[in-house]
């Protein structure tokens, strides 16, 4: 297995695997080719994949706002889930963030999704009750 930055030539293959892996996506919001070229192409951002050989069998991505860094659509090909292969994945993308400065990092889990609640608290993360997330969007599927 092999962990690595992803380019724009695997916008295919995350798809593909966030479908696999029970992921939702949004291609006319912000799951749109040219918006995730133009994050796997900025500095701040890192998509993240693990691979088997030449199969994208793992994939997170880390931002960096300067404010705050996240971590967000980890998604591990139902093959290869119970491996340890998630909180290598977590690790690596906590790695781009602290070399970016990142003093708190947080995790954004869309419900339901138990198996990510668990490789986050398992990796340390603690949910925030005093933080209630909104969001603004320009359209529903954005």
């Amino acid at each position: 297995m092999d962990i690595r930055p992803l380019t724009p030539d695997s916008y295919d293959a995350v798809i593909e695997l966030w479908i696999r892996a029970g992921l939702g996506h949004r291609p006319k919001g912000r799951d749109t080719r040219e918006r995730m070229t133009a994050e796997m192409t900025d500095p701040h951002c890192r998509y993240i994949g693990a691979f088997d050989s030449e199969r994208l069998i793992g994939v997170v991505i880390a931002n960096f706002t300067y404010r705050r860094a996240w971590i967000e659509r980890l998604a591990v090909d139902p093959d290869y889930r119970g491996q340890r292969l998630a909180g290598q994945l977590i690790a690596e993308a906590e790695r781009f963030l602290n070399e970016k400065g990142a003093l708190v990092i947080s995790a954004l889990i869309e419900y339901p999704n138990d198996p990510s609640v668990r490789v986050f608290a398992k990796a340390g993360y603690v949910v925030m009750d005093e933080v209630k997330y909104y969001s603004k969007r320009p359209y529903p599927e954005a």
